[in-house]
């Protein structure tokens, strides 16, 4: 396999929650409610962080919806991603075969790296 896209993005946790608070419908906009139910704004946060640097590394097209990528964990399992519609439809075109996805936190900062293969 070879690797068909990078992209890394980082949120500042405060600023994020900042934005929730001042646009509540935002949430909703962004996430379906299995991707942020149970979970602290970091881990929100990182999610964000999560479908931006998929984006990224799909090439930043201004055409993918965001709840077109389900940023999901299973018990005892690292968070994954889940692709549909606009999202899938780009991945495909390029040859995606697997995402990897790694998330992180702290200090006040939500990181996040996907790695595409084909």
């Amino acid at each position: 396999m070879a690797i068909v896209g990078v992209g890394v993005d980082v949120c500042d946790v405060r600023r994020f929650a900042a934005s929730l608070e001042r646009t509540p419908t935002l949430l909703g906009r962004l996430f379906l409610p299995v991707e942020v139910e149970g979970r602290s704004t970091e881990s929100v946060a990182a999610r964000f962080a999560a479908k931006e640097a998929l984006a990224k590394a799909l090439g930043a097209p201004g055409d993918l919806a965001w709840h077109d990528a389900h940023v999901l964990r299973d018990a005892g399992s690292a968070p994954y991603v889940a692709l549909h519609g606009t999202v899938r439809a780009r991945a495909d075109a390029l040859g995606v075969r697997s995402v990897h996805l790694s998330l992180s936190h702290d200090a006040g900062v939500a990181t996040a790296f996907v790695v595409l293969e084909g």
